[in-house]
C-alpha cells in the first residue's frame, strides 16, 4: 500500500473509533475543555513538551498539524505577506481615539484571518502565517530614551488602558464561540530598557509605583479578556518575569483570574541562566518557568523539561495542566473544526490592503500629526508658483513604517503625496540636501539657493529605525535601539540653518520618529513644524492634506517631550519620581497632551453634578466647547483630575477623552463620568484609597499649566470638588 495511503487510513481510522463516532476533540459540538483533555491525554510526554513550544512540530498520527505560534501586528500584520501598514503605535496613540484603534485592529485581524485562511489551503505552516499576535506593547514609554517605546501608547497608563483595551477587542472580535485572532499583553511587567541591559537587568518599581504606573494597563486588558500575556525580559523587584511567583502567580492568575495563557518574551528562559544566573543550566531555567506558570516558551529551552520530569524537577500534572491551557486558544481560534465552520474562515483575500483599509490608514496618519508650532505659514496653498522639498527623510520608505512593519505594494512617502497636491503650472524640485545622521562627504551646496528661490520649502527631518528600535532591529545605532543622544542628529540642524538663513520665505519642518527629542533649534527655526512620528503606508497623502489644508491637525503629543535628558532621572531608575507628566515638575519643552490646530476652541460653562463626594460614589463633569475660530476641525478635550495637598499624588492625571469635530462657531456640551475607582489614589502598599481633601478637575485641549499656555493651546477650564 502507498505509504501516504496508509498514513491516511490509519488517522482515519484513530479520528473515527468507535462506531464512526469521531474522537472527542474533533468534535466541535463537545465543550472546549473537554476536547483539549482529550487531546491531551492521547499524547506522550515528549509530544506534550514540544507542543509547549512556540514552533509546535506536526503529530501525524494525531491529525495535528505543526503550528508557529509566532506573529506579530503592533500597526498591520508585519513580518508576513502584503497588508496594510498603519501608522506605528506611538502614532496612533497621538490621535486620543480608542474607537478608531478598534477599527485600526478590526481591520488588522480581518486581514490576519484572510491570510491564514489563504495559508492552510496551501498547506503552509510558517512563522508569522498563524493567528497568535504577540500584540499589543502596554508598556509605560516612561523615558524618551528606549528605542521600543514607539510600539507603546505613550507614558500615561489611562491612555494606555483605553487604546490597549480597544485595540484587543479589535483583533479578537465579538464571536461568542470563536476567537477572530488572539490577542496578547506585553511584555509583563516594569519594562522599558535599557534594551542593552534587557538580557540581566533588575527593574526596581516600587508598590505604588508598581500599581499606580506599571500595572493598570494589564489589568485592564485582562478585564477586557486578552488571550495571552507575555512575561518579559528582565527582573522586577529581584525575580526573573517568566518566574516571578508575585508577578506570575499571585496578581495575575490569583488576583486578576487571568484564564488565557502565559508565554515568555523570545529566549528568555535562557536568560535565566546565561544574563540572570539565577539557575545554573536549561533544565533549571525550564524547571522554574513552568512551575512558575509560564504555558509557552518561545526560544529552545523547554526540551530540557524531558529532563526535568525525569529527574523528578516538574510533575507531568503541570506538564499536561500548561498544554491545557495552552491549547484552549488553538480550539478556541477554531483549528480543529470543520472547514467554514466559523464566520472568519470566509473572509477573502480581497479585503487584504483594499481602497477602504489603505483610506482608514490615511485617517489615522491625520488624526495623529501634531503640530508643534505655526507661524502662520500653514495651511499652504497648492497653486504656489515653486515648492522645494528636501531633507533626509523626504523620500525614505524607512521614514514610514517604524519597527515590527509589514509590506505593501505602495508606500507614499512625503515627497510623493506632496507632489500629488500641486496644482498643475507649478513646480515642485526635490533633493535630500543632508544624510540622516552625519555631514555629507561632498561640501557642495545645491540647496539652500533652491529654498531661497522657492515660494516655500518643506524640510522632512528627524530619526528613523535605523537609529531607535529594538536591540537587533536598528542598525545605524551603537548603543542597541536605544536613543541615549536626545538632540536631533547635529547635522539636521546644521542644515536647517542653512535652508533657513536669509530666507524669508516659508519653511515647514516635519519630523519623523516614535520617541521625544530635543526639536528646540528646530522650534526657532521653521516657520511651522509638524511631528509625523512614522505615518504608514499613507503618511506621505496624509502629512500633504495637513500642510495644504485639507484637515486641520488634531493629534496630540501621547509622551512628555523634556527640554533635555538632564531633566530626568537616570534611565536605570525605575521610580516615577520626576518621571512623565504625572510626576514631572521640571517645565518641559512640549506638555503631554498638546497640540495646535488651525483653528481656536473656547471652554466654559463647566459644571459638576456634585459639590461633595464619598467614598464609592460618582459624578458627571460637563464643559461647553465652542469653534471660536474659522476652520472645520476635530478637538481632543482631555480631562484632568489634582489631588491638593496630598504627598505621592500625581501632578495631574489624565481620567477621560473625548474626539469632536466642530464646524466655525458651533458647539457641543461634553461629558465625563468619573467613577470613584477614578478619584482614588494608590498607597504605598499598592492598594487603592479614597483619600479625603479637594479634587481640581481640569478640561481643555492639552494638559493644564503655563507651558501649553505658552505654546498656544486653548485655556483650561478648572473646577473643584471636595471629598469627604
Amino acid at each position: 500500500m502507498n505509504k501516504n495511503l496508509f498514513g491516511f487510513v490509519i488517522s482515519w481510522c484513530f479520528s473515527f473509533p468507535v462506531f464512526g463516532q469521531k474522537a472527542a476533540y474533533l468534535n466541535p459540538s463537545l465543550p472546549i475543555d473537554v476536547r483539549v483533555k482529550d487531546i491531551v491525554s492521547k499524547l506522550t510526554l515528549e509530544e506534550k513538551i514540544f507542543q509547549l513550544n512556540y514552533n509546535s512540530p506536526a503529530i501525524p498520527r494525531l491529525n495535528i498539524p505543526a503550528y508557529n505560534w509566532w506573529n506579530e501586528a503592533l500597526h498591520g500584520v508585519a513580518r508576513s505577506g502584503v497588508a496594510t501598514v498603519f501608522p506605528q503605535t506611538i502614532g496612533l496613540a497621538a490621535t486620543f481615539n480608542d474607537s478608531l484603534a478598534k477599527q485600526v485592529a478590526t481591520i488588522i485581524s480581518d486581514e490576519a484571518r484572510a491570510m491564514y485562511n489563504a495559508e492552510i489551503k496551501k498547506n503552509y505552516h510558517l512563522k508569522y502565517g498563524g493567528l497568535t499576535f504577540w500584540t499589543p506593547n502596554i508598556n509605560i514609554f516612561r523615558d524618551p530614551r528606549w528605542g521600543r517605546g514607539q510600539e507603546t501608547y505613550g507614558e500615561d497608563p489611562f491612555l494606555t488602558s483605553k487604546m490597549g483595551v480597544a485595540f484587543v477587542k479589535g483583533l479578537q472580535g465579538d464571536n461568542p464561540k470563536y476567537l477572530k485572532v488572539a490577542a496578547c499583553a506585553k511584555h509583563y511587567a516594569v519594562h522599558s530598557g535599557p534594551e542593552r541591559l534587557r538580557h540581566e537587568f533588575n527593574a526596581e518599581a516600587s508598590m505604588h509605583d508598581l500599581w499606580d504606573t506599571y500595572l493598570p494597563a494589564f489589568h485592564a486588558l485582562v478585564e477586557a479578556k486578552v488571550e495571552a500575556v507575555m512575561c518579559a525580559y528582565n527582573r522586577t523587584n529581584g525575580e526573573v518575569c517568566c518566574g516571578n511567583t508575585y508577578l506570575l502567580q499571585d496578581v495575575l492568575r490569583k488576583q486578576w483570574n487571568f484564564k488565557g495563557h502565559i508565554l515568555s518574551d523570545c529566549w528568555a528562559i535562557n536568560d535565566f541562566y546565561q544574563g540572570h544566573k539565577v539557575v545554573s543550566n536549561k533544565v533549571e531555567a525550564a524547571a522554574l518557568a513552568i512551575n512558575r506558570g509560564v504555558n509557552m516558551e518561545c526560544g529552545d529551552t523547554y526540551p530540557a523539561l524531558v529532563d526535568a520530569v525525569k529527574q523528578g524537577m516538574v510533575d507531568e500534572k503541570t506538564i499536561d495542566s500548561s498544554l491545557i491551557i495552552l491549547w484552549r486558544t488553538r480550539f478556541k481560534l477554531g483549528m480543529f473544526d470543520p472547514p467554514s465552520s466559523n464566520p472568519y474562515d470566509k473572509i477573502p483575500v480581497s479585503v487584504i490592503n483594499s481602497e477602504s483599509h489603505r483610506e482608514l490608514a490615511r485617517e489615522v496618519a491625520r488624526q495623529s500629526i501634531v503640530l508643534l508650532k505655526n507661524n502662520g505659514a500653514l495651511p499652504l496653498k497648492t497653486g504656489l508658483q515653486k515648492y522645494f522639498i528636501t531633507g533626509p527623510n523626504a523620500s525614505s520608505v524607512e521614514a514610514l513604517i517604524g519597527n515590527y512593519y509589514g509590506v505593501t505594494t505602495k508606500l507614499v512617502t512625503f515627497v510623493e503625496g506632496i507632489a500629488s497636491q500641486i496644482e498643475p503650472g507649478s513646480q515642485m524640485q526635490y533633493r535630500p540636501g543632508t544624510l540622516l545622521d552625519r555631514d555629507n562627504v561632498n561640501p557642495i551646496d545645491w540647496t539652500s539657493s533652491e529654498a531661497k528661490n522657492a515660494d516655500a520649502t518643506i524640510v522632512v527631518l528627524g530619526i528613523t529605525g535605523l537609529l531607535e528600535g529594538e536591540e537587533g532591529e536598528s542598525i545605524a545605532s551603537s548603543s542597541f535601539g536605544d536613543r541615549l543622544n536626545y538632540d536631533i542628529p547635529k547635522n539636521q540642524v546644521d542644515f536647517l540653518k542653512k535652508i533657513k538663513k536669509d530666507n524669508d520665505k516659508p519653511v515647514i519642518a516635519v519630523i519623523t520618529g516614535g520617541s521625544p527629542m530635543n526639536l528646540s533649534d528646530v522650534y526657532e527655526l521653521a516657520d511651522a513644524v509638524l511631528l509625523a512620528w512614522y505615518p504608514g503606508e499613507e503618511g506621505g497623502n496624509a502629512v500633504a492634506d495637513i500642510i495644504f489644508g485639507k484637515r486641520s491637525p488634531s493629534g496630540r503629543l501621547p509622551i512628555t517631550f523634556p527640554k533635555s535628558l538632564s531633566q530626568l532621572p537616570p534611565y536605570e531608575d525605575y521610580s516615577m519620581k520626576g518621571r512623565t507628566y504625572r510626576y514631572m515638575s521640571a517645565e518641559p519643552l512640549f506638555p503631554f497632551g498638546f497640540g495646535l490646530s488651525y483653528t481656536t476652541f473656547k471652554y466654559d460653562n463647566f459644571s459638576l453634578s456634585k459639590k461633595e463626594l464619598s467614598s464609592g460614589q460618582s459624578f458627571t463633569a460637563t464643559v461647553t466647547v465652542t469653534n471660536s475660530g474659522k476652520v472645520k476641525s476635530d478637538e481632543v478635550v482631555q480631562l484632568y483630575l489634582t489631588h491638593s495637598g496630598i504627598a505621592d499624588a500625581p501632578l495631574y492625571a489624565l481620567k477621560g477623552f473625548k474626539r469632536i469635530t466642530l464646524a466655525p462657531g458651533a458647539k457641543t456640551k461634553v461629558t465625563f463620568q468619573i467613577t470613584a475607582d477614578m478619584v482614588s489614589l494608590i498607597d504605598d502598599r499598592g492598594n487603592k484609597v479614597f483619600t479625603p481633601g479637594n479634587l481640581q478637575l481640569f478640561v481643555g485641549g492639552s494638559l493644564p499649566g503655563n507651558r501649553s499656555q505658552e505654546l498656544g493651546a486653548s485655556k483650561t477650564a478648572s473646577a473643584t470638588i471636595s471629598l469627604k
